[in-house]
């Protein structure tokens, strides 16, 4: 029941599925324009970072590197440069559920900062999910739509990971590095054996996510594991995620069939530009993975796609699930007020969007 209703108050499914059941007024969906690829690595995906979230992997990566955090400073680097890493492999929700938490409830024990360090937790979150195919679902979409290599995929990530870590490493300097107590060691157990078997079927997914053995061998042997490990870990995928692509793909195989919202279409998007800003700007209103699917069938240019899907996920509350998932867990966690937060954190995830539109426009034009 649980899961039915996770799936039902999804707000971005909601929207999907009114926008996908009006469009099917004018035209009925092929099953050719359903692109299978993305659906089965998502779904292994979401089964891995499920599994890794039940063995308590980055739970006991972020208390063995807090405990060696003396002042405010190293904290915040801790735990941003965490999110970051974090967010490479077990994508921006997870990474964000996990952490927020986790330093909240040190800062609620010395009485630390929680608005900046909360916000940076995020935006690491985000900036890490850029960086790997698997890190951010959308991601995904764009390798297999425009079959994708390796190669080219970590050309554009890398430079982008690279400047982002510089606005890092500046937002730090400006960090005062208050004295706090070290942190006391929480023991975990972590069945490591069963972590290195995760970890192998990760690198088995690698090689299904870039088509060279079929994507549905590895979502099979990761939901396998997944129940051989402890079933309910099935009962805690995203499915609303999987849905809404679903719905997606339905809702874009109508519209292609529409000459006139055809032509539209390809019309704002026919340049290099216009299809990186309205990826930027859709994400603001509708979420960056549907916009991704929404843009990415309208356009020839992958490059421009997925930095402006990533950095589209700055700014508004909706620009990316992870960002609600700061919200939330921040107004589950936090002490300080939570309307503050929401000013401030607003304000910062703003000036984020400035800031990273301004370097993807770089790397996209000067091919930096």
């Amino acid at each position: 029941m649980t899961v039915l209703k996770n799936i039902a108050k999804d707000r971005i499914l909601q929207i999907t599925v009114l926008i996908t059941a009006i469009s099917l007024l004018f035209a009925r969906p092929r099953l050719a324009d359903i692109n299978w690829h993305t659906l089965f690595s998502v779904t292994a995906m979401l089964t891995l970072i499920q599994i890794y979230a039940y063995l308590h992997v980055l739970d006991v990566l972020a208390y063995k590197l807090t405990s060696v955090a003396d002042n405010t400073r190293k904290l915040n680097i801790v735990f941003t440069l965490l999110a970051v890493l974090a967010g490479m492999f077990l994508g921006n929700d997870i990474t964000a559920l996990t952490l927020i938490p986790l330093y909240l409830n040190i800062a609620n024990k010395y009485q630390l900062p929680q608005i900046l360090p909360v916000t940076l937790i995020g935006m690491g979150a985000n900036i890490g999910a850029a960086f790997t195919p698997w890190g951010n679902p959308h991601n995904i979409f764009i390798v297999s739509r425009f079959s994708v290599m390796p190669a080219t995929f970590f050309a554009w990530s890398a430079p982008y990971l690279l400047l982002a870590l510089v606005i890092l490493a500046i937002i730090f300097l400006q960090i005062s590095p208050v004295k706090i107590p070290i942190q006391e060691t929480t023991n975990f157990h972590v069945n490591w054996r069963l972590t290195v078997i995760t970890t192998a079927v990760f690198i088995f997914f690698f090689f299904g996510v870039f088509r060279i053995i079929p994507v549905q061998y590895p979502m099979i042997v990761a939901i396998l594991l997944a129940l051989g490990i402890k079933p309910r870990i099935m009962l805690r995928l995203d499915y609303a995620l999987l849905l809404t692509f679903t719905c997606f793909f339905i809702f874009i195989s109508d519209i292609q069939q529409i000459p006139l919202v055809l032509m539209l279409i390809n019309l704002t998007v026919h340049t290099e530009a216009s299809t990186y800003w309205a990826s930027i700007i859709s994400s603001q209103f509708i979420s960056n993975v549907p916009s991704t699917i929404l843009v990415g069938k309208f356009t020839q240019y992958a490059q421009a796609l997925f930095l402006g899907s990533n950095i589209g996920g700055f700014g508004s509350p909706i620009g990316s699930m992870a960002n609600m998932l700061v919200l939330k867990t921040y107004n589950q966690h936090a002490t300080v007020s939570k309307s503050r937060f929401f000013a401030k954190w607003v304000l910062m995830q703003f000036c984020a969007l400035i800031i990273f539109s301004a370097i993807g426009w770089c790397l996209l034009f000067f091919r930096l």
